[in-house]
């Protein structure tokens, strides 16, 4: 499957985002997907997973801020952001995987680009 992320940008502290990710083919229903991001000079971290059968997770530092939802009729997945911290600044991208640990970036194998997030103070 391939992934397309967008709805980056720069936006003020306290406010919201939401981003989107779109892949083309035929079975992305079956396809668990994740968030990640990376900000500059860290590591990669796990942001949120949406499973094939609508179950979400959330890293803890984005839980109650960040919602995951899927839209298969669309072949989307969105993250919608609010309550947005400075350091939730980085650059975020979508994965998908068949099956596998949803929180671990290395077990995914299809991966979109990078959209940028900064959020201001």
């Amino acid at each position: 499957v391939q992934l397309q992320a967008s709805g980056g940008g720069l936006v003020q502290a306290g406010g919201s985002l939401r981003l989107s990710c779109t892949a083309s083919g035929r079975t992305f229903s079956n396809y668990n997907v994740g968030w990640f991001r990376q900000a500059p000079g860290k590591e990669r971290e796990f942001v949120a997973a949406i499973s094939w059968s609508n179950n979400p997770y959330y890293a803890d530092s984005v839980k109650g801020r960040f919602t995951i939802s899927r839209d298969n009729a669309k072949n989307t997945v969105h993250l919608q952001m609010s309550s947005l911290k400075p350091e939730d600044t980085a650059v975020y991208c979508c994965a998908a995987v068949l099956t596998g640990r949803l929180r671990e970036a290395h077990d995914y194998d299809s991966w979109g680009q990078g959209t940028q997030v900064t959020v201001s103070s």
